[in-house]
This record gives C-alpha cells, sequence and structure tokens, in this order.
C-alpha cells in the first residue's frame, strides 16, 4: 500500500474516534508536500471542518496527533494555515527502498500466458513516400506505448500496415512510367523509398500544371483536378491493379520492393520493430467481401452508379463510401478487413491504432461500421490519436516535397551530437569506435525523448538544436546522468566496493528522502503511463529523477563520505536510481550510455 492510502486510511480512523463519525473516503484529500514546507505528504483537512466543527488548524493539529500516535508510518507533522504537513517515517522509505534494490525489473509487471491480449498498430505508412518526422512521431510513440504495455503485463503484439495500393501509390508508379526513364535505386544512387517519393512530387507538379490549364479554359475549380489527363490516367491504373493486369502489378511490385527496403533500413535507424506487417493489398479484399455481405443483409445500401455506401446519420456521423462506383475499394474497405483478419489470427483482447488526431473522424467512422456489422469485438477498439509535429518554420507538405525526411533528420541529430560532444568535450577519452557509438546513442535519445516527453494529444513543435542540450529537461541530460553515476559505481569496484540489495537503515536527509520517494514513484508512473497510453508521463518522471539526483550528488559525496554505513547507503541508492533511470529509457525505446 501507498503512502498516500496509509493516511488516508488513518485520517478515517482519526474522524471516527476524535468525532465519532464515519466518512466517506472521497472526503480525504492527500496530496504531495509543496517543496517550499517540511512534510512528504498533506492533507487538507477543509473538507473535514461540518464534521470536527472545529477551525481548520484545530482540526488539522488533533488528526495530525491521532496518526503521529497511532500510524506507525507517521513520524511527525505540521500545520500550515488549515494544511496537515505529514513527515513520513525513515523506517516507511527504507522498506520500500529494499523492495526496489532487490527487483531488476522494479516497477514491471510480469507476463504471463493469461496476460491480457493488446495488438497496437504504429507507422502505417504509404509505399508513394519515405519517412518524415510525423512518421517519426508515430513510430516512437507505437514503439514506446507498446513497451509501457508490456511493463504492465500485458501480451502485446506490434504491427504494422503497409498502406502498399491505391489511388496515391498509382500516382507514383504513372510519374516514374511516364518520366522515369528506367531509373532505379542503383542506378540513381537514392533509396527506394526517396526515389519512389520524387516521382510523387513529380506527379503532384505536372497534374497542377493541367490543373491550371483547365482552370483558365473555363472548368470549374472544384471539378478541374477530377477531369485532369494526369488524374483520369492514374484512376485507369488503379482499376488496372484491381483487374490484376499483368503489366500494371509487375510495376506495382518492382516500385515496393524499393521502397520496403528503404523503410526497413530507416526502422533500424530509428531502432523500431513490429511482431507482424501486414499489406493492404492483402487485407482489401477482405474488406469488400464484408462490405458484400453487410449491403445482402441491408447495413450497407447501393446507389443508382452502384457504389456501396453506410449511413451513419443516426450515429451522429455522415453518409460513407465503402466501395466506389467502379468497384475499387477505399481506406475504410481495407481498415475493415485488416481488423477481422487481425482477430482471427490473434484473438486480440483490445486493439490499438496510433493514428494522428486527423484521422479521428475515419476512426470514429470504422468503430461505428464494425458495430453496425455486429462483430463482438467491435468495443475493443482504440484510437491513439495524437497532434501533428511541426517546425519552428511550419507545418510540412508531401506533395510539394517540403517535409523532413526521416533519414535526413536522423543524420542531421548524428551530426550535431558528435558536434556538441567534441565541444563539449564529454567523450574525451573514448576511442573513436566507442565515440562514435555515443554519438548515435545521444543523437537517438534526444529525437526519441524531446518527442515522448510531450503528451500525445498536444501537437508539438520540433527543434533538432533544443534537444540535443546537456542541461535541462532533454534526452542527453539524462542519459549523461546514467553515465555519471555509472562512473562512480566503477570507482567503487576499484576500491571493492559494490552496490548492496540490504543497505542499513541510516538517518536520511532530505536529499536522500526526496530521491527514496520519487524511486518509491516509478511503479505507479509506469501504471499510470500505460493506462493513458502516454509515454510524457514517464519521461518528464525520468527528468525529475535525473534532476534531483543531480542536486543530491552536487551537496552530498558517495565516495568520500567518512561514514561506511552512509557511502554504503548512498552506492547503493545512486545504483537504484541509474536502474531507474534505464527502465525508464527502455519504456521510451531510448539506449544510455555507459560512458560519456
Amino acid at each position: 500500500m501507498n503512502i498516500e492510502n496509509i493516511i488516508a486510511d488513518g485520517v478515517i480512523n482519526a474522524v471516527q474516534s476524535l468525532y465519532n463519525q464515519t466518512i466517506d473516503s472521497k472526503l480525504v484529500q492527500v496530496q504531495e508536500t509543496k517543496k517550499e514546507f517540511v512534510g512528504d505528504a498533506t492533507v487538507v483537512v477543509f473538507p473535514l471542518l461540518k464534521i470536527s466543527k472545529k477551525s481548520p488548524d484545530v482540526t488539522a493539529q488533533e488528526i495530525g496527533l491521532f496518526l503521529k500516535e497511532n500510524v506507525a508510518e507517521v513520524d511527525g507533522f505540521n500545520v500550515i494555515k488549515g494544511f496537515l504537513n505529514i513527515e513520513v517515517a525513515a523506517s516507511f522509505w527504507h522498506r520500500l527502498f529494499l523492495g526496489a534494490c532487490q527487483d531488476e525489473r522494479f516497477g514491471f509487471v510480469p507476463v504471463s500466458s493469461t496476460s491480457k491480449k493488446v495488438m497496437i498498430e504504429y507507422s502505417s505508412p504509404n509505399t508513394n513516400k519515405p519517412l518524415h518526422l510525423g512518421h517519426i512521431r508515430n513510430n516512437l510513440l507505437g514503439y514506446s506505448v507498446a513497451n509501457l504495455l508490456i511493463a504492465n503485463g500485458y501480451q502485446v503484439t506490434k504491427v504494422n500496415l503497409v498502406n502498399n495500393r491505391g489511388i496515391h501509390i498509382c500516382k507514383s508508379m504513372l510519374a516514374w512510367k511516364l518520366w522515369g526513364n528506367n531509373e532505379t535505386p542503383e542506378s540513381s544512387g537514392m533509396k527506394g523509398d526517396h526515389l519512389v517519393g520524387k516521382y510523387y512530387v513529380l506527379f503532384s507538379n505536372h497534374l497542377k500544371a493541367q490543373v491550371k490549364e483547365l482552370i483558365a479554359s473555363g472548368v470549374k475549380e472544384d471539378l478541374a483536378e477530377k477531369q485532369a489527363p494526369l488524374m483520369l490516367e492514374a484512376q485507369e491504373m488503379l482499376r488496372k491493379w484491381e483487374a490484376g493486369d499483368a503489366d500494371v502489378h509487375g510495376l506495382w511490385n518492382m516500385m515496393n520492393s524499393w521502397v520496403y527496403a528503404g523503410f526497413d533500413e530507416t526502422y533500424r535507424k530509428l531502432g523500431v520493430d513490429f511482431d507482424k506487417i501486414y499489406y493492404e493489398s492483402d487485407t482489401y479484399l477482405s474488406g469488400k467481401e464484408t462490405i458484400l455481405e453487410a449491403l445482402k443483409d441491408g447495413v450497407c445500401y447501393q446507389e443508382e452508379d452502384s457504389s456501396v455506401w453506410i449511413d451513419m446519420t443516426n450515429d451522429g456521423l455522415d453518409k460513407k463510401v465503402l466501395l466506389r462506383k467502379d468497384g475499387t475499394s477505399v481506406y475504410m474497405t481495407q481498415d475493415i478487413g485488416t481488423a477481422q483478419i487481425r482477430q482471427k489470427e490473434f484473438g486480440f483482447e483490445k486493439l490499438v491504432y496510433v493514428v494522428g488526431n486527423e484521422q479521428d473522424y475515419h476512426f470514429k467512422a470504422l468503430f461505428t461500421i464494425l458495430k453496425k456489422m455486429k462483430f463482438p469485438w467491435s468495443n475493443d477498439l482504440y484510437h491513439l490519436s495524437y497532434g501533428m509535429v511541426e517546425l519552428p518554420e511550419g507545418k510540412m507538405k508531401s506533395r510539394e516535397g517540403t517535409v523532413v525526411d526521416a533519414d535526413d533528420l536522423i543524420d542531421e541529430m548524428v551530426d550535431t551530437a558528435r558536434d556538441t560532444s567534441k565541444e563539449l568535450g564529454k567523450l574525451d577519452g573514448l576511442s573513436e569506435e566507442e565515440a562514435h557509438k555515443v554519438f548515435h546513442t545521444i543523437a537517438l535519445g534526444a529525437l526519441k525523448y524531446f518527442i515522448l516527453k510531450v503528451d500525445p494529444k498536444k501537437s508539438m513543435t520540433f527543434n533538432p538544436k533544443e534537444s540535443i542540450d546537456f542541461n535541462g529537461n532533454t534526452g542527453p541530460f539524462i542519459q549523461y546522468t546514467y553515465a555519471r553515476i555509472q562512473s562512480v559505481l566503477r570507482k567503487a569496484a576499484d576500491a571493492g566496493l559494490k552496490p548492496d540489495n540490504t543497505p542499513p537503515l541510516i538517518s536520511f536527509n532530505r536529499k536522500e528522502i526526496n530521491l527514496l520517494i520519487l524511486l518509491a514513484k516509478f511503479p505507479q508512473i509506469v501504471k499510470d503511463a500505460g493506462d493513458a497510453h502516454s509515454p510524457a508521463l514517464v519521461a518528464n518522471y525520468t527528468y525529475d529523477l535525473a534532476k534531483e539526483f543531480n542536486q543530491f550528488y552536487h551537496d552530498y559525496s558517495i565516495m568520500n563520505e567518512p561514514d561506511e554505513a552512509v557511502k554504503a547507503f548512498r552506492l547503493t541508492l545512486a545504483a537504484n536510481v541509474a536502474k531507474v533511470l534505464k527502465n525508464s529509457f527502455w519504456l521510451l525505446g531510448i539506449d544510455v550510455p555507459e560512458r560519456m
């Protein structure tokens, strides 16, 4: 039981004993004591005044005396303007600390064969362009949430759905066919996904020119793009693809193979992976079959032009096309099919879609459609909607080729990490090979932490220069704190000392208690972050822990402490801070360097 619950139970008993009243636990408010006051937990007594019929200070004083006399974990108290500040006994923090010392997976819940099965989908790229900064947030968020769910005891399956078919793919294919001159990744020296993205932008540029000409000739602006020859040709290519045309499929297979290889390289750089990759080309047919069954059952309806729709107006949504008039599918088609296939293959008890908030309506519609189709697992779907990533100079646009390419950004981060580290002398004494590895660890840590420390629901601005800073709320600051502790532990080992899993109970100073309190919070932070699907809770906790340790280390010595019992305790405290920093960063998908 945590200290807040222990104190709350004590307050309930105090009210019963002092005022002969039984109260609901909701009346008891226990908060963390503000840093300017002495104490570890604060009881807000104002809701209890109607019962005590006494002033706030007197009520707080009486309850405080009761707690000190009757609750072993309460060592002392003080009253400030009606707030009861509780000082927790050192033995309580020591007992919790012993639990942390003896558990390498402290804060994590073991996964068992009976654990709930959760599937999490992230990345979901289109094969008409390379991964960009927006995809980076998606991948990092999805991978970290998967780790959080694993740490909370769930059986997790990480999946990716590659959108490898559709009109957007045909645009790149058509542009390459018209203007590619048989260019390949090998002949161009470009990564395959970059090469295909080049032709997507080229298509867009030629289409704009055609639209401009049509508008100039009198065609209305809202019809010009639909009537543009390039767009009509791309739609015909999509129709041929769905009809199984051999030439179109040959071109599609070749260009997609380039993209898959490019994606794999970027995923390796980012340090994310998947248990299974689905392809829209393999799942859309299942969706079409389901929609046609739903049409027979009256769940869907058909327009005169043969397109198939579903009416969700009674659900506060709109009417949605599920099959076009030419029989080709839309995004919703494959999402319906993919969900069914996944349920059959894995029997998930929850499916989390990590997709940006611009798709909020799509997922409301998808979940509503699946409920109307009476799939029993349709209530087990969740859209983790996250905000967009912008740069200091504004939004990115794929069709205009103004996005920040993921590969370029990673390379830039490594260069910045190298320059900053050398400038600060952080890697002095390391071999070239060791330094190169640390550059990458720092760069990826900076990138991942800067993105994950922001609440997923919020939009954010990514500034590469701000992210690589060895001071402040950054990945490198926390990595450096971990490396600093490892340096202390190596010095201790050289002196024949090592952390003790059963450290002695000593008279703790305030900064030691602050660290013990923070360590004790870690299991709850992991649970809360998992429940909220929010790595930001872990990231900001980790910064608080690193900052608190650095303040402690600034004021108190470890290796030069003359009292051997205190030295042993502080060495063990430092080792466990490092363990929690490392475990926290594992949750975020970030590595920690042993030397910096």
